[in-house]
């Protein structure tokens, strides 16, 4: 895969996406390392829609440590059922927060964060990593970004 990416400049996010699939799966599928998959994953995505902050945070040690990412310094570690990406871990299940305000016991890594989408990554049952992406806007996240989101973290699973 090239250095570069095409990403489309419609700024339609459905667009952006199917552009970027192919990119990401090109990049993950000749590599087995996690953390340098997650390493450029978090860069297409930070790059394709400018997100404040794109990362990873890996389960070690019954708590989630902060991994591969893109953005502002960030907390390095979240325990268990706290926070989106502690509560993503506890429920096994994708969270997306609209107003990060209104999130009971939100971690506020960065101040500027609005709103937030958490897809935890699963593995013989148990989760073992998630992705966290937040965003300076209120309401940025659906379900058009939750499909995609999660089809980008099934490549590297």
């Amino acid at each position: 895969m090239a250095e570069q990416l095409n990403i489309p400049h419609t700024g339609v996010k459905k667009d952006i996406y199917e552009a970027i699939l192919p990119q990401i799966e090109a990049l993950v599928s000749g590599e087995k390392d996690l953390i340098a998959n997650m390493a450029n994953v978090s860069a297409v995505l930070k790059e394709a829609f400018h997100f404040l902050w794109v990362g990873f945070y890996l389960v070690k040690e019954e708590q989630l440590v902060l991994g591969p990412f893109q953005g502002p310094v960030a907390c390095t570690r979240i325990q268990y059922g706290r926070g989106v990406c502690g509560t993503a871990w506890k429920q096994q299940a994708a969270i997306v927060v609209p107003d990060v305000d209104a999130f009971p016991g939100h971690i506020a890594c960065s101040s500027r964060s609005r709103s937030e989408i958490v897809i935890p990554m699963i593995a013989d049952n148990k989760v073992f990593a998630v992705l966290d992406i937040d965003s300076e806007l209120l309401n940025r996240f659906d379900k058009e970004d939750l499909n995609y989101l999660t089809q980008i973290c099934n490549m590297i699973n």
